[in-house]
């Protein structure tokens, strides 16, 4: 079923973030004089941010809605630090936040363990649904890790 509301300017905040001094059309469009009321609005105030917030270096400002529950924090948060040091349109930026995903489960594993919860990770991969609903490509995946893992125990085993 297609939406059919295409009546944005009733959603409240839609376009809250929109720069009234950036119109991409300026030079295609013939203005009418009503042209930029449609901008004119009561800006909603600036979200409080009372944790570290990590912000695009291409925005000036940060949102006027943001995500404050889970700052930046150790070996995850320093490369996500170093990711967004760097422009959105290179792989400097996004590899290092894939990474730093990954790394920061691992962190999340650790602080379970100090914690004494021992974490349920064969619930929490979601192989449940794989075998259910890919269980080829769970297979696959089965297969490469067992021979990547052999590879290196064997490498392991050939130094010594």
């Amino acid at each position: 079923m297609k939406n059919e509301n295409t009546d944005y300017k009733n959603i409240p905040g839609w376009g809250m973030d929109i720069d009234p001094d950036n119109e991409p059309t300026y030079p295609m469009k013939n203005y009418t004089g009503d042209d930029h009321k449609r901008s004119v609005y009561e800006r909603s105030n600036q979200q409080h941010a009372d944790v570290e917030i990590l912000k695009s270096n291409e925005r000036p400002a940060l949102s006027a809605v943001l995500g404050n529950t889970v700052p930046p924090s150790g070996i995850s948060g320093m490369i996500r630090r170093y990711a967004f040091k760097h422009s959105e349109d290179r792989y400097r930026h996004w590899i290092p936040l894939i990474l730093a995903d990954r790394v920061n489960v691992v962190e999340g594993i650790i602080e379970d363990l100090s914690r004494g919860i021992i974490p349920n990770i064969f619930a929490e991969s979601g192989i449940r649904a794989a075998i259910r609903h890919n269980p080829k490509g769970l297979l696959k995946k089965a297969i490469i890790t067992s021979a990547m893992a052999g590879v290196i125990l064997y490498a392991l085993k050939k130094k010594k």
